[in-house]
């Protein structure tokens, strides 16, 4: 009869092992139904799933199996698997794939321990776990290192039991345990998407122009009286921004430039871009901020697009008054529609990211929308969202690993 065999071997890590086992396999001539090797901290898992013919010695196989294994000093086991337990395990691949990602400047145990209790409250299987960021020295951010980062991916199998008791489950878990959660569904998209489009103000860069210039202009409680009003529904975004925007009227031209100086970039904005760009990946910017400034990062990262508000000038003063269309968060979505439909790309294959209620549309939108370190409100709304780390934890998102990172940045 035939006989389905799963065989696991584990013991301390060393080049030759896969080979010599399977070539033992290879001499009974036998057809490998499934096969899986994990390595942690030089420690070995291999499983195999092996069809034994009817034609073969199943015991002459087992007992070479155990002599390599001795010769060797690792262990190995045998387990029949039931032909009919053999097709019920086939017939789940047609099944739903996600991909939880956990990120965090540290993984602990529990923060694992609390998501894959939700995992297993929602009837998923967990097929396998990666992890993504590089190894950790044990020192940690103890050593004035807090460029520290940590990912692991989750791949499960299967449909949630209540998808939006399982999402509040995580936001929860996120905001107790200092960890962004991501689940996505894995599809071919997941793996190729091809656009990133970014709000401006407090997600490429830290601050927000508009105020920095109202500063400048010392009109500085005005603008925030104007925003507040906003927040609380009062003015659309349409009206604040040019109530905001006429406070600036007379203000030097030379102040634009002031404030560029003060600028900073966000934690790992310029790695992110390198490393999309590395990939072949096209970029925007999609900002209600200023042209002046978007040109800029424009110039200084290579991004490919720039869509912003044209802050008018007369004469080396800012007139109070913006020029052509202002990009509010409609804009922002219609915008990114045109730049996907330009490059011939599939809007499941674009993301964005923003920090704002006027991002909202766009991270709706969009095949994969992030709200980064962003309002409450906001990270409510947007599928996925990102506070612990900084931009470049947008790249786990799409499985590139830090290795990846460091051979595409040599």
């Amino acid at each position: 009869m035939r006989e389905i065999t799963l065989i696991q071997v584990s013991g301390s890590d060393r080049p030759g092992l896969t080979a010599a086992f399977t070539r033992i396999l290879a001499r009974y001539h036998l057809n490998i139904l499934d096969i899986g090797q994990a390595v942690i901290h030089d420690t070995l898992s291999l499983g195999i799933l092996v069809e034994v013919p009817p034609a073969a010695q199943a015991s002459s196989l087992l007992k070479d199996l155990l002599f390599e294994a001795h010769k060797r000093n690792i262990s190995v086991r045998f387990r029949p698997i039931d032909e009919d337990r053999y097709e019920e395990w086939v017939s789940g691949q047609g099944k739903d794939r996600h991909i939880i990602t956990l990120l965090s400047r540290k993984i602990t145990a529990e923060q694992l321990s609390d998501v894959t209790t939700v995992v297993a409250e929602n009837n998923l299987n967990i097929d396998s776990i990666t992890r993504l960021s590089g190894r950790v020295h044990l020192e940690g951010e103890s050593d004035g290192n807090t460029d520290t980062r940590a990912c692991v991916e989750i791949s499960v199998r299967g449909a949630p039991k209540d998808s939006a008791a399982m999402r509040a489950a995580f936001l929860g878990i996120a905001n107790e345990r200092n960890l962004d959660i991501a689940f996505q569904r894995d599809s071919a998209f997941r793996r190729n998407r091809r656009l990133v489009v970014f709000d401006m103000d407090s997600t490429l860069i830290r601050s927000e122009v508009i105020d920095e210039l109202a500063t400048e202009a010392g009109v500085g409680e005005e603008v925030i009286k104007i925003t507040e009003r906003a927040m609380r529904g009062e003015l659309d975004f349409n009206e604040s921004f040019r109530a905001r925007v006429a406070l600036l009227k007379g203000l030097d031209e030379g102040a634009l430039e002031r404030v560029r100086q003060r600028i900073e970039l966000t934690e790992g904005a310029e790695r992110l871009i390198t490393t999309l760009k590395a990939l072949g990946y096209r970029t925007a910017i999609l900002s209600g901020g200023f042209t002046w400034f978007g040109h800029w990062l424009q110039s200084l990262l290579s991004i490919d697009y720039v869509f912003a508000n044209e802050l008018e000038i007369r004469d080396g003063k800012v007139t109070g008054e913006v020029a052509g269309t202002i990009v509010n968060g409609e804009r922002k979505a219609e915008l990114m529609r045109e730049i996907a439909h330009r490059e011939g790309i599939n809007l499941e294959q674009v993301i964005a990211v923003g920090d704002g209620a006027n991002d909202l549309p766009m991270l709706g939108a969009a095949g994969l929308g992030i709200a980064f370190r962003a309002k409450p409100l906001v990270k409510e709304n947007a599928e996925h969202s990102i506070s612990t780390l900084g931009l470049d934890g947008i790249l786990y998102l799409v499985g590139v690993r830090d290795k990846d990172q460091a051979e595409l940045l040599k």
